[in-house]
């Protein structure tokens, strides 16, 4: 099972940058933004303000909130989950 994942993981990485939305973080409050590992779910880290980032999948959290999958976009690093209010695509 974990070379399935790390399989899975690297073909996600590979594929992101071709497939994915550029954003950057903007959390007003100022703070580094929480990185859920599923929509609105555990904190598992933590992204800072300004760091550019590949989106490559939306979804909403059962209370309707748009959460968006992440990735580094300097290394293709999967990074997580995040409130889709705290980031700006361009």
């Amino acid at each position: 099972m974990k070379k399935f994942t790390i399989a899975l993981f690297t073909t996600l990485a590979l594929s992101v940058s071709a497939h994915a939305q550029t954003c950057k973080v903007t959390d007003p409050t100022g703070t580094p933004l929480n990185v859920r590992a599923t929509p609105n779910g555990k904190v598992i880290g933590k992204v800072k303000n300004n760091t550019v980032v590949y989106v490559s999948k939306y979804d909403y959290d059962n209370k309707g909130r748009p959460w968006a999958l992440i990735f580094n976009a300097k290394n293709d690093k999967y990074i997580g989950w995040v409130y889709r209010e705290f980031i700006s695509c361009y």
